[in-house]
């Protein structure tokens, strides 16, 4: 049995706010008790203060401002003594790097969270730090990696009954699944999610789980009013909460949705929506998957081929850059699907789709 969804991130004086909470919301009281306990002279409110500011501004895609948070609470943790206060911190900004596509960073600090979490006696942060390398390996398409870490997370998730993880290490199995063509189990375990979540109360996780049952709905089934209804709904969710990332992310496979079913216009429109959203906030892995999209919507709307080519061969070498381990897969896949000689490419297989 699962209890209501809690946000652990929010911390101190801010322990009253739901994982529901508005991140505006978040936003505003976590700048408040920072400013307060810095008058009070208190690092370690400070610290925690700091990390739920730093947590709205990366979910808002503010990333140099929540590059400045983590690292202040950082600091401020640090000189307050507060290992478990420091780990969360790592956390934040191992989280925001793998945001940003530094992958390499984003595993560097989430393993000295973790590390700092055991040191200092704080499971549920050395869980989450755990859970972010897993998600880092998971959305480079290192599955050989990182599943039996997913499933390691998932059973320690549901013995202590904590719904928000549990939601989280559901998603990322059935995104693994999803990507490997097994569809119906894809599927199923996405819906145990959504399930879940929406009994916890967790609408973010829930967002997340219907993005992706449209994304099965669509390619498995093929039923395009379906996926968007679920899409529809997420985004709702989405909007009120201001999940700029999650956002952005619906509006990108809404595109794929919409290209899967031959509506090209419609989706170039979504991936140019979904474009400008990431270049916003500096979110370099949906940039490049919203160009791809782009690219192949425009070829089916009668782009030049000559121009089609050059702007995969350049996405190839963006994705490779990023660290996206199949991004020349993907690439191929596109060349092939267009009928585009595929320049040396190798032979495209199923391969990952970006989930967070």
């Amino acid at each position: 049995m699962y209890g209501k969804a809690f946000a652990p991130e929010y911390q101190g004086a801010l322990t009253t706010l739901s994982v529901n909470s508005s991140l505006t919301d978040v936003l505003a009281a976590g700048t408040e008790q920072l400013r307060a306990a810095e008058r009070a002279g208190k690092p370690g409110e400070a610290a925690r203060s700091g990390l739920a500011v730093a947590e709205a501004h990366r979910r808002l895609g503010r990333v140099e401002e929540a590059d400045r948070a983590w690292k202040a609470s950082y600091r401020a943790a640090r000189r307050a003594g507060d290992v478990a206060a420091m780990a969360w911190a790592l956390w934040s900004g191992g989280t925001l790097a793998r945001q940003r596509g530094a992958f390499r960073l984003a595993r560097r600090l989430l393993q000295l969270a973790a590390d700092l979490g055991e040191r200092g006696g704080d499971i549920v942060v050395r869980g989450y730090s755990l859970a972010g390398l897993a998600e880092t390996g998971r959305i480079q398409g290192d599955y050989e990696a990182v599943g039996r870490l997913h499933e390691q997370l998932l059973a320690e998730a549901r013995r202590r009954g904590e719904a928000r993880h549990t939601v989280w290490a559901l998603e990322g199995i059935a995104q693994m699944h999803r990507n490997t063509g097994d569809y119906d189990t894809a599927y199923a375990l996405f819906e145990e999610s959504a399930e879940i979540a929406a009994r916890a109360d967790d609408r973010r996780g829930h967002a997340w789980a219907l993005r992706g049952l449209a994304d099965v709905v669509s390619v498995r089934d093929g039923d395009t009013e379906r996926a968007l209804e679920l899409l529809s709904e997420a985004e709702t969710t989405c909007r009120a909460m201001r999940l700029s990332s999650a956002l952005a992310y619906n509006h990108k496979m809404r595109g794929n949705v919409l290209y899967r079913a031959g509506r090209y216009a419609e989706a170039r429109a979504l991936y140019e929506q979904a474009l400008a959203e990431f270049r916003e906030m500096s979110e370099p892995r949906g940039e490049a998957l919203s160009r791809l999209g782009l690219a192949k919507s425009l070829a089916r709307l009668g782009r030049d081929r000559a121009e089609t080519a050059a702007e995969l061969s350049e996405l190839a070498g963006t994705l490779e850059r990023i660290g996206l381990r199949h991004a020349r897969k993907m690439v191929a896949r596109a060349y092939d699907e267009l009928g585009i000689p595929d320049a040396g490419l190798v032979e495209a297989r199923p391969t990952a789709e970006v989930a967070r």
